[in-house]
C-alpha cells in the first residue's frame, strides 16, 4: 500500500517570546490549505488581523486550482480569461521568475503534478508515456498575458502554488501596516513574514525545521521585515509498495522529483512572492547552481541543506543564524 508522508512541523516553526505591554491581537484560522497564524501588535490590532484573514481568503478564492470559480480554475477550463488585479500580478511576477530561473520554475507544471496525484491526494507513478503526455501540456513561455487577459495552449493549466502563499503573507502585512501597526507577524503554515521588529525592539526568532528529523529545528534566524520560506522533499511525499519515496517538489524539465543534492532550501528577502517562488527553482537547481543564482541576482539570502547534511548561508543572514544542529555550516561570501 502506498503512503502518503507530512511533516510533523512545517517548514518553519514561529518562536514568539513577548511579555510586553504593547496591546495584542492574534487569530489563527485555516486557508489555503494550511493553518494560518496572525499577531499584531499596537492600537486597532485586532481590525488589523481581522483585515489580514479577510485579504488571504480573497485571494485563495482567487488562486484556487480546486474552487471553480477562481480566476485560475476558469483559464485553466477555458484557456483564456480576464483575471483580477491580483491573479495578473502574481502571474507577470512569476512569468519573470520562471525566465530568470531558466525553467527551475514553471507555473505551467499543473498537469504533471496531477499525474503524480500530488493534487489530488491520489498518489501515483506515473509511467513515461504518461510523463511525456503531460510534459508536452508544459512550458511557461507559450503563456501570453496582455494586460489582464491570460491565454494558455490547449491543454495546459496553471499552478500558482509556488508562490501564491509568499503573495499572499506579503498582502497581509501590507494591509495590517494601513492601520498604523509596526509590529505583525504572519505564519502561513511555515511561510513566515515580519512586519518591523518584535513591540520590545528586538527580532523576530524564526526556527527553520531540520529536513532530517523535522520534529526537531535546525537552527533559528532574527529577522525583522522579512519573508522567510523554505521548500524541501521532507514536507510532502508518498512512498510506493517497494519503499520508494517521492517527493511533490517536481522538475520541471524531467517531470519527476527533483533530485539536486537538496534536503531544503530556505530563503530570507523582502518580497514573499519572490522568497516562496525561489525556494522552489532553488531546491530545483541543486547547491552549485543555486549559489551562482545568488551571486548572479541576489536580493535575498539563503540556506541550503545538502543530502549530506552539510550547511551552506550566505554572509547576509549568517550573522543572524543560530545553530541547534550541530552540522557542519559554511558561509557562502559575495
Amino acid at each position: 500500500m502506498k503512503k502518503t508522508g507530512y511533516a510533523v512541523l512545517t517548514a518553519l516553526i514561529l518562536i514568539l517570546a513577548c511579555s510586553c505591554g504593547t496591546a495584542e491581537a492574534s487569530r489563527d484560522f485555516f486557508a489555503m490549505d494550511t493553518i494560518v497564524s496572525v499577531k499584531a501588535y499596537g492600537s486597532h490590532s485586532e481590525e488589523a488581523v481581522n483585515s489580514a484573514a479577510n485579504r488571504i481568503n480573497e485571494l485563495e478564492h482567487l488562486f484556487s486550482v480546486t474552487d471553480s470559480s477562481s480566476d485560475i480554475a476558469l483559464l485553466n477550463s477555458s484557456g483564456s480569461a480576464k483575471v483580477s488585479d491580483d491573479t495578473a500580478q502574481v502571474i507577470f511576477a512569476a512569468l519573470e521568475l520562471c525566465g530568470k530561473t531558466d525553467g527551475a520554475l514553471d507555473i505551467t507544471i499543473y498537469p504533471v503534478l496531477r499525474e503524480w496525484g500530488f493534487t489530488t491526494a491520489e498518489n501515483h507513478v506515473p509511467s513515461d508515456a504518461e510523463l511525456a503526455a503531460a510534459l508536452a501540456k508544459t512550458g511557461y513561455e507559450r503563456v501570453t498575458l496582455n494586460e489582464n487577459t491570460v491565454t494558455l495552449p490547449e491543454g495546459y493549466m496553471l499552478d500558482l502554488g509556488s508562490c501564491a502563499k509568499g503573495y499572499a503573507g506579503s498582502e497581509m502585512i501590507a494591509g495590517i501596516s494601513e492601520f498604523g501597526i509596526t509590529s505583525a507577524l504572519v505564519n502561513l503554515g511555515g511561510n513566515v513574514q515580519a512586519l518591523g521588529a518584535k513591540p520590545d525592539g528586538s527580532d523576530w526568532t524564526v526556527g527553520i525545521a531540520d529536513p532530517f528529523a523535522p520534529e526537531n529545528l535546525l537552527g533559528t534566524i532574527g529577522v525583522r521585515d522579512k519573508a522567510v520560506i523554505t521548500s524541501g522533499g521532507y514536507q510532502r511525499y508518498f512512498t510506493d509498495d517497494s519503499g520508494n519515496v517521492y517527493i511533490h517538489i517536481l522538475d520541471p524539465k524531467s517531470g519527476r522529483p527533483a533530485d539536486s543534492g537538496l534536503a531544503s532550501v530556505t530563503v530570507i528577502g523582502d518580497d514573499g512572492l519572490m522568497c516562496d517562488a525561489l525556494s522552489t527553482a532553488l531546491f530545483v537547481m541543486g547547491k552549485e547552481r543555486a549559489v551562482g543564482y545568488w551571486h548572479e541576482n541576489g536580493g535575498f539570502d539563503m540556506i541550503l541543506v545538502t543530502n549530506d547534511r552539510r550547511i551552506f548561508i550566505t554572509e547576509g543572514i549568517s550573522e543572524k543564524y543560530t545553530d541547534r544542529s550541530g552540522l557542519p555550516a559554511e558561509i557562502i561570501y559575495e
